[in-house]
């Protein structure tokens, strides 16, 4: 069975899932330790959201709230953050409406920017973090190829990403009443990231050309020189907050690198300008919210943005809406196929274990050749072709049982009856509590 135990903007505040995403590595070694229960995890840590994906074991309905409990006190351990205040703060999604939920989630449609385009390449590299940690199972692996497939038919298929905004553009167009003049605008960008670079494009559609950078991590020089802007070296840093407009964090730095005491000493400088505005997309916060008491100072954090993020472009949405349904409806049908995998396997033995038998008494009596093998085998193959189709044609409409049932009455088998599977495309979404 698949889990998802989900905390968004939709669910909580910025201040909760900051905790979350900082302490996202303890969270995945949490659910690692519960492998009686969970087979694998992979864990999303965004701006706007923590999620974590699970493939339970037990897939009986009795066992999903046990499941769910399971997780929440075990992300609740790992984050230290009270089990209440998760159940209040998430969802738990279980069966397919897992893979409806990360479908939508990866074609931008839960973004806090409906159509925001950073939220695919944040899904993938979810599923390569838990590849190299050695948590993904087959199901979670075939999930998240889905969502794949899936966010790119909703990109080439609607205008949902075109129309859409990254945070970083929706942020700079909220500084627009703020800056009378792109182009002479000093920037100084903090991070060296992909969000980063994100950034710096969005800087410069505007017209902004002077842009300094600087990386808490020592990265600045490189990021610099790939991207044709100049580097700030560590002891230069106050120089550089004195000067600038704008200020644009966007560091995956667990602690913050702007403080008020920092920002109140670079305004003391004398070439400091008169007023900046800080633009703070890091989470955990690169910016101490404390900043924003200082005169000359005033700051832009994910939360008041998020408070700003435009209506949806409904048309674009709802054609990508419905790609998602038709992608989660074909991954339903193809895990309701797996029910009657093992009645296929069985049924498949069975057969050909009679043949095998008949060709071995065959060749004790000296009548078999190669050729006529060949023939039986291909025979058996056709045989058994239709009841395939046809089992996995009942499984995708729920009938898996009566195929095991048929193949059980015709052949004396013994195939134990099917494991509970929900096929419908939308599963349970109900809040943990």
């Amino acid at each position: 069975m698949l889990l998802c135990f989900s905390s968004s903007h939709r669910t909580a505040d910025f201040d909760l899932l900051e905790r979350l995403e900082r302490n996202a590595p303890a969270v995945t070694a949490a659910l690692a330790e519960h492998s009686e229960v969970i087979s694998g995890s992979v864990v999303l840590a965004t701006c706007n959201r923590f999620e974590a994906y699970l493939d339970i074991d037990e897939p009986l309905p009795a066992a999903r709230a046990v499941s769910a409990e399971t997780v929440i006190e075990a992300v609740s351990a790992a984050s230290g953050i009270d089990a209440d205040e998760l159940r209040a703060s998430s969802t738990v999604i279980c069966d397919h409406g897992v893979a409806e939920h990360l479908f939508a989630v990866s074609s931008g449609l839960e973004s806090v920017v409906v159509g925001e385009g950073e939220i695919a390449g944040q899904v993938r590299r979810s599923l390569e973090a838990a590849r190299a940690s050695g948590t993904v199972t087959s199901e979670l692996e075939r999930l998240f190829q889905g969502a794949s497939r899936t966010s790119r038919g909703v990109k080439n298929r609607t205008g949902i990403t075109t129309a859409g905004r990254s945070m970083v553009r929706l942020a700079l167009d909220l500084a627009e009443s703020r800056v009378t003049d792109w182009a002479a605008t000093s920037v100084l960008l903090v991070g060296t990231g992909a969000y980063a670079g994100a950034s710096l494009a969005a800087l410069r559609d505007r017209g902004v050309t002077n842009v300094r950078v600087f990386s808490p991590s020592g990265r600045a020089a490189k990021f610099a020189v790939s991207h044709a802007i100049e580097p700030v070296e560590p002891g230069y840093l106050m120089d550089a907050l004195a000067s600038s407009d704008l200020v644009v964090t966007c560091s995956i730095a667990t602690d913050p690198i702007l403080t008020k005491p920092q920002l109140a000493q670079a305004l003391l400088r004398p070439e400091a300008v008169e007023r900046r505005l800080i633009i703070d997309l890091g989470l955990p916060r690169n910016v101490d919210p404390a900043v924003a008491e200082l005169h000359g100072a005033e700051l832009l954090d994910l939360e008041t943005i998020s408070r700003h993020a435009p209506l949806e472009e409904l048309n674009a949405a709802e054609d990508a809406r419905s790609i998602v349904g038709e992608a989660a409806a074909e991954f339903a049908a193809q895990s309701a196929e797996q029910a009657v995998t093992p009645a296929l396997v069985a049924l498949r033995g069975h057969i050909f274990d009679i043949l095998d038998a008949e060709i071995e008494r065959a060749r004790g009596r000296g009548d078999s050749s190669e050729q006529t093998e060949a023939a039986l085998r291909h025979l058996a193959g056709v045989l058994l072709h239709t009841p395939s189709v046809r089992a996995r044609e009942l499984a995708r409409t729920g009938e898996a049982q009566s195929f095991v049932d048929a193949a059980n009455a015709l052949y004396g088998l013994d195939i134990g009856p099917v494991a509970e599977r929900r096929l419908r495309a939308v599963g349970d979404e109900s809040a943990a509590s």
